[in-house]
């Protein structure tokens, strides 16, 4: 311990942050042992930041100044700093004060003055707003809810840094000073903010790794094979627009360019980075891992931007591994740097402007509009493979590896505005940050499509040597997750290029309405088929016949597509009765006779991309024994507009289908619905009672379970009435309850291990006297053991219905889920459960208790009576909001709630407590730690 504090150093406010231009900068607090970097800081501010930050000429700290902003107490004093290769580029500091503007020590000071100092050199990055965010959350850690701050007019960089962090605050101008006071409870503005700066800075900062001016090849030998090498000439073969260099111990010191042994593979060559003398946007690490240290410190002193690591070594190989790559994260951090991998296949972006194959892929795919990520190495090679076997590429391609640093959530951030990419496809073993996921695909889909299959499903498949902590998921939720971010969810790599090839080449479908053509009658019928599975609705085919040449097959998509009885058109095609590869059939004609093309007809091919061009509706062909016809179709090249091919019905059919569901989220999500206002909740007395419930020294992830009439109460505080319930210990107790509550009854055990047990027949129902409850009584006692142990309850009958269950828990990486489904068999033995995240709005519940298999049996199947579905929606968004508000609440069940024709009946209720979780995906931006 020092002498400044009591308090030990608060690890926990250290963090990595990206600024606006997409580097990086670390925030940590500001100790003792920081005095000489503080007066290095000090003397690289110009004079006229000086005398902004103390409203005088002030060229030097004094030793007391110096002393004073090194030494805080983390609680009414703290300084946090900015640093990139360890030299400080920014500080704040606040002091608590009273009302008066003097010192108020502990909790009975609520406010505190902010003030900020920033080189320089670094002014415009966005570190003062970074910094603001994080001053601000760990101000509120300490129980401070207000900051105040004294800005010149003239220092209006400051003001507006105030002005525009989204806080609520006041602004007034006396004795020549503007005095901003700001209430640092978290807006809607204020979270935008945030969000906003951090799409715009994580976007940077993978343009920077995507489109590099300049590359530098680490580890390229001049042993052929070697992967250094072999990186080196995939850039130098791909057509790389910008400035490459090879880099490598061998080459000579201090040569000149043109010197023999100075050029691999005609690469300009030297000893380091840093020996290149110019800059270097990206650098490509191929050397072994234990050289990765070195060559890290050489591209952070040469002021490299970011890193492709290659090497493998690292996490994948155990603690040993891990540790190693911790501190390579760490390093590259510290010098401003982001990091692709390690253990990565590489980046590509086949933009024109750019042309880079910084990978192990051998050659440069061609120019399209998907972006792909993929945490494999060999994943990423089967994307790419089967893009370029379907005459199509990618837009950029990120293969991230074991990936430590750069994840997908930073791709996404990238491509919703990336105007050279059309959608996106991902290749996903392990989540970094879920909610963060969730938002920002949401987000994206919003924009463009987001087509992702998630690997690894079952627990302990998780490879190794993904980042640490590995978040697993139940595959339930994972599909929540997706489903209420509007990412489209497929099973296999397959169909993960099925649906992107056509989302990426296709306009969306209006609706499910679907003609179908060509010149097959068996597989156009198979189609049709495969579209009612699918839930489209397929019209009849249009068989053209065998003999129907490129003119009839247009001239039938064309009428197709100015339908308006369609929104869709799929045309099937096997080859021509008279083309070498028909079958041998009576009557055929000959090639030589008929005058016809080969297999792969580029006239079929053109008449129908020209047919195609220019069409509101989306258009895919199903091709049998027509190979090359699927790449002439689907090549960016060639007259008319680009068409998805597939080889099989069913793979149309499904990626068309996949559409369709999206376009409607997309329809939807332009209305994303909102949280409606009841005017009964009782949200601060529900906090109040969650507080004096759960005791003061429970430990973390440790539950509380609510008694029957505590959680009534809580429940009861958000408008969920449970249907009340006396204790029958005896039959007289029994009879004595039911004449309070009135005829007819129910008798129930409440033991937790037979509740809900309806199977074993642990309740009996429709008693309607007392004659009724005595039977019923002794025969559960008999059954099923001592009344004690069974812990009997009676409760009024509820009016009849449908049984239903509705839950909310806590996730431990997803965060709070409000669950749904029928109760008993449908939701227990088959699954049919569904989830929303919470805070689910009036259009999330609708849709989640429509979405259940089952959901029929709440609509009237079969000529029954529907039930009152909107009493339902209501309860399921009160059930949200308590638990969006309350996160001490970590597990609701309601089972039954019996939803009848007028109205619904909650008939048994339980409550878990414990300390919330920590949220990552609130509070100040960070990259996540490691």
């Amino acid at each position: 311990m020092t002498e400044q504090s009591a308090h030990p150093y608060p690890v926990h406010w250290e963090a990595d942050v990206v600024l606006r231009d997409g580097g990086i900068a670390q925030i940590r607090p500001i100790g003792p042992d920081d005095a000489v970097r503080l007066v290095d800081f000090y003397e690289k501010v110009s004079d006229e930041s000086k005398y902004y930050r103390f409203f005088a000429p002030y060229p030097r700290l004094s030793d007391r100044d110096v002393h004073r902003f090194t030494h805080h107490d983390y609680v009414d004093r703290v300084g946090l700093a900015a640093t990139v290769g360890g030299e400080f580029i920014a500080t704040v500091r606040y002091d608590r004060i009273g009302p008066d503007g003097g010192p108020a020590p502990g909790p009975a000071g609520t406010r505190a003055e902010v003030a900020f100092l920033v080189q320089d050199a670094h002014q415009g990055r966005g570190v003062a707003s970074a910094l603001l965010e994080h001053i601000a959350a760990v101000a509120t850690e300490r129980g401070i809810l207000h900051f105040t701050a004294e800005v010149l007019p003239a220092n209006r960089k400051m003001v507006k840094v105030f002005t525009d962090a989204g806080y609520t605050q006041q602004r007034s101008i006396a004795d020549g000073v503007v005095h901003l006071d700001l209430d640092l409870e978290p807006t809607e503005e204020s979270v935008r903010v945030m969000r906003a700066r951090e799409h715009r800075a994580e976007a940077r900062s993978i343009q920077r790794l995507l489109r590099p001016a300049s590359v530098a090849v680490i580890g390229a030998g001049r042993r052929p094979g070697g992967v250094g090498r072999t990186v080196l000439r995939n850039i130098a073969a791909g057509g790389f627009t910008g400035r490459l260099y090879a880099v490598n111990h061998s080459f000579p010191e201090d040569s000149h360019p043109d010197a023999p042994g100075t050029r691999l593979d005609g690469v300009p060559g030297h000893r380091s980075v840093r020996a290149i003398g110019e800059a270097v946007d990206l650098a490509i690490v191929a050397v072994p891992a234990d050289r990765v240290p070195a060559a890290v410190a050489d591209c952070g002193e040469a002021g490299v931007r970011g890193l492709v690591v290659v090497a493998a070594g690292y996490s994948e190989t155990g603690p040993e591994g891990r540790e190693r790559q911790r501190e390579l994260v760490r390093q590259a951090r510290r010098h401003g740097m982001r990091v692709i991998g390690p253990n990565a296949l590489g980046v590509i972006n086949t933009a024109a402007d750019t042309a880079l194959n910084a990978s192990l892929s051998p050659e440069m795919p061609r120019r399209g509009r998907l972006g792909l990520f993929t945490q494999s190495g060999s994943i990423g090679i089967a994307l790419l493979s089967g893009l370029h076997r379907r005459g199509a590429g990618p837009s950029s391609f990120v293969s991230a590896g074991n990936r430590a640093d750069v994840s997908g959530n930073d791709l996404l951030q990238f491509w919703q505005d990336d105007p050279e990419t059309d959608a996106v496809l991902m290749y996903l073993e392990s989540f970094g940050n879920p909610r963060k996921f969730t938002r920002l695909a949401r987000r994206t889909a919003a924009a463009k499509p987001v087509v992702v299959v998630k690997g690894a499903l079952h627990s302990g498949s998780v490879p190794a040597g993904h980042s640490v902590p590995v978040t697993r998921i139940p595959d339930a939720t994972v599909s929540a997750l997706f489903r209420q971010a509007g990412v489209i969810r497929v099973e296999t790599v397959t169909e993960l290029l099925d649906a992107g090839l056509f989302l990426a080449l296709q306009p969306l479908p209006r609706g499910d309405r679907v003609a179908i053509l060509g010149n097959s009658e068996s597989i156009g019928l198979l189609t049709y088929d495969a579209a009612l599975t699918a839930g489209l609705r397929p019209a009849v085919p249009l068989d053209l016949g065998t003999a129907a040449g490129p003119r009839d097959m247009a001239a039938a998509l064309s009428a197709a597509l100015a339908d308006p009885g369609s929104d869709a058109v799929l045309v099937t095609v096997i080859p021509r009765v008279g083309s070498e590869t028909a079958p041998d059939v009576p009557g055929a004609v000959p090639l030589e006779a008929s005058g016809g093309e080969a297999d792969d007809d580029p006239a079929l091919a053109g008449a129908l991309r020209r047919a195609a061009q220019g069409a509101a509706k989306p258009v895919a062909v199903v091709h049998l024994a027509l190979d090359a016809l699927g790449d002439r179709l689907c090549s960016p090249d060639g007259p008319g507009a680009p068409i998805p091919a597939y080889q099989a019905p069913d793979r149309a059919v499904r990626s068309l289908a996949e559409a369709a569901a999206y376009a409607a989220w997309r329809a939807d999500s332009a209305e994303p619905g909102h949280v409606p206002e009841f005017d009964d909740i009782q949200q601060a007395a529900a906090a109040e009672d969650v507080r004096g419930l759960l005791p003061a020294d429970a430990a973390p992830q440790t539950e509380t379970l609510l008694s029957d009439e505590q959680a009534a109460t809580l429940l009861g505080r958000y408008g969920v009435r449970v249907r009340r319930t006396l204790p029958a210990p005896d039959p007289e107790a029994a009879a004595a309850a039911a004449g309070r509550l009135g005829y007819p009854v129910a008798l129930k055990t409440t033991a937790p291990h037979l509740r809900h047990r309806a199977d074993l027949g642990c309740v009996r129902l429709d008693l309607a006297g007392e004659s009724d409850l005595r039977r019923a009584f002794d025969e559960l006692t008999a059954g099923l053991g001592d009344a004690a142990e069974l812990l009997l309850v009676v409760q009024a009958m509820a009016p009849r219905g449908v049984d239903t269950v509705v839950r909310a828990g806590v996730d431990p990486a997803a965060g709070a889920l409000l669950s749904f489904g029928l109760a008993g068999a449908p939701s227990e033995l088959l699954g049919d459960i569904a989830h929303r995240l919470v805070p689910a709005t009036d259009r999330d519940v609708a849709g989640l208790i429509r979405s259940i298999r089952a959901a029929p049996l709440l609509f009237g199947w079969r000529g029954a009576q529907p039930v009152d579905t909107g009493a339902l929606e209501e309860l399921l968004l009160r059930v949200s909001m308590l638990a969006d508000d309350l996160p001490e609440v970590v597990a609701v069940d309601l089972e039954p709630v019996v939803v009848s024709a007028h109205g619904l009946t909650v008939l048994g209720a339980s409550v878990r407590l414990a300390r919330p979780p920590v949220r990552t995906d609130l509070g100040p931006r960070a990259l996540s730690s490691f």
